[in-house]
């Protein structure tokens, strides 16, 4: 593959030989009928996203306009007409609508093209996946007269789409839903809400999702209701509410995040206690894979901007590519990169094979190893954007520095990654209610694995061991937890990279045997890195004999060109 040297005004989608591969493996249906739609998606969002996300993000930041000339409150937020228009044009493409109509697409088709937005702008994929969350809640989960109402005016696809909003987060902390304050009082067939509402992305959208506390309802999270809140009423006047302030944040600047004081605020009950925060976490699950495959797209452009700038760059009479130290850092982006949007895609994949059972049962349909995976990827994902950003950067150096470039800004954005729908700790705490003694998570995350390591081909088999002694300290780490409950705080965060690195691995693994099928052992060199990296090369920090046979393919690596079977060549390495 030559790589351009701007890498805006390319079609993210045809450059991404990577995103195809996976996308005809786990969805071929849907790649048939879709195809397209996503190369057109990526010229987009190659072009016009991109160009606008840094001209927002220079120049054109949301503005809030509080009161009206009158004195009344109005909130207002004035956006910049590129960002109107690109805003508008995702929805038109189908990032949520293609997912209802007669015909739906599966998510993971749409979770592709919030993977895709993010290569260019994770401030307009935010609104985007909370407009895909509230769409899904209120689609499944809401009475027959909330959906028949409000549904279609966030999947219209004819340019006059609302746009969605999670309203969570309070003063006392984001994690802590079950301590809202926020409260709704009953009046006739509706209701009015209360309350601080400290951090509310997308503030602006539309049709937010809120939990409260309904008058008389108990403390904890089995007192929370789930509340329908448009920004106005039927008759166009806006719903009494008042946007304090928009924060002023360290990235992601193109999306409003507001303070709302909701003031009698009226709202239609989606579903009452106990459900409300159940059916707020079913939302911000499917916000979390969209955190995860836009946290892939992240990685994917941190990438794409080291590999074009270091293509055409020369120092010390010579292409930087060529010497062994860049190369090493470019062979480790790749490995992230892959690992990462192959666990990211295993819980779009998840999600849809879950739906296909139904979603009612926590213990069927594939739903615990939904939670599961969705848990690991979201953690993984999220830390390996932040890095490779950081390493996009170094590589490129003072120029990636300055907002001429894109990454100055992908570093600030890729930031909230690891904070959106969720923090480390919030998610390891998810992987254990997955693994405790009553959840079958981890029969669940062994199955998974059983299957992959029992389909890897003979010559694979070196792949294997190590994944299978990772299994095994896998299976030891549970059962201790399972038999020490009292451990499993000291340990959630250890156990939980230990299950997304091993997962990681695996799913390579299993590429690997499909490419190696058809003649290629590129995905299988790249599955022998990234286990050297986590589980075989760490005693001699890679140095030494046996770690410096990726200089010999470097160029098929980084250009992601399939490299001929040679089961000699897989056993030296």
């Amino acid at each position: 593959m030559h790589y351009e040297w701007a890498t805006r005004g390319q079609n993210f989608y045809e450059l991404d030989t990577n995103l195809q591969r996976l996308l005809r493996r786990i969805a071929p249906q849907a790649m048939r009928r879709f195809e397209a739609d996503l190369d057109s998606f990526g010229a987009f969002v190659g072009g016009p996203v991109d160009e606008q996300a840094e001209y927002t993000d220079r120049h054109g930041k949301p503005v809030l306009e509080t009161y009206a000339r009158d004195g009344q409150i109005q909130n207002r937020i004035r956006h910049n007409p590129a960002w109107d228009a690109v805003s508008r044009e995702a929805y038109v493409r189908g990032a949520i609508g293609l997912n209802y109509t007669d015909n739906p697409a599966p998510f993971t088709l749409t979770f592709a093209m919030g993977y895709l937005l993010s290569e260019a702008d994770v401030a307009l994929h935010c609104p985007v996946t909370m407009t895909g969350a509230v769409a899904y809640v209120l689609d499944r989960f809401a009475p027959t007269e909330i959906r028949a109402k409000y549904l279609s005016q966030l999947t219209r696809m004819d340019g006059a789409a609302l746009s969605g909003g999670t309203w969570a987060t309070e003063l006392h902390g984001g994690s802590d839903i079950g301590a809202t304050t926020t409260t709704s009082r009953r009046e006739g067939d509706h209701v009015r809400l209360n309350g601080l509402k400290w951090f509310t992305s997308n503030a602006n959208g539309g049709l937010a999702v809120a939990t409260a506390r309904p008058e008389g309802a108990p403390t904890g999270s089995k007192g929370l209701g789930l509340y329908l809140v448009p920004t106005h009423l039927d008759d166009g006047a806006p719903n009494p509410m008042r946007i304090r302030r928009l924060k002023d944040k360290l990235g992601t600047t193109g999306v409003p995040t507001g303070e709302i004081d909701l003031t009698d605020t009226w709202a239609m009950e989606v579903a009452p206690p106990p459900l409300g925060f159940k059916l707020m976490m079913e939302a911000l699950g499917f916000s979390r894979i969209h955190n995860a495959v836009g946290s892939a797209g992240v990685q994917r452009r941190a990438f794409l901007e080291a590999a074009s700038y270091l293509s055409h760059r020369s120092a010390f009479g010579a292409n930087v590519l060529g010497y062994p130290m860049v190369q090493d850092e470019i062979v480790k982006m790749v490995v992230r990169l892959e690992s990462g949007c192959a666990l990211a895609f295993e819980a779009a994949r998840a999600f849809d094979e879950a739906h296909k059972s139904g979603l009612d049962d926590e213990d069927a349909g594939g739903r615990p190893w939904l939670r599961l995976a969705t848990a690991l990827a979201k953690y993984q994902t999220a830390e390996d954007a932040f890095t490779l950003s950081r390493m996009a950067i170094e590589l490129v150096g003072g120029n990636a520095y300055t907002s001429d470039y894109q990454m100055a800004r992908m570093l600030r954005d890729a930031q909230v990654l690891t904070v959106w729908e969720g923090p480390a700790n919030i998610q390891a705490l998810e992987v254990l209610r997955m693994i405790g003694n009553r959840a079958p998570g981890f029969e669940a995350f062994e199955q998974r694995a059983m299957g992959i390591l029992h389909a890897a081909p003979e010559p694979l088999g070196s792949l294997c061991a190590p994944l299978r002694e990772a299994l095994g300290a896998c299976r030891e780490a549970v059962a201790y937890l399972r038999n020490t409950p009292q451990e499993s705080p000291k340990h959630a965060r250890k156990l939980m990279v230990l299950l997304a690195e091993t997962l990681g691995g695996l799913l390579l693994l299993e590429e690997a045997a499909i490419d190696w099928a058809e003649g290629d052992m590129r995905k299988a060199l790249v599955c022998r890195l990234y286990l050297q990296e986590k589980f075989t090369g760490r005693g001699s920090r890679g140095i030494g004999p046996g770690h410096d046979w990726h200089h010999k393919y470097f160029a098929a690596l980084m250009g992601y060109d399939p490299i001929a079977v040679e089961a000699s060549a897989l056993r030296a390495v």
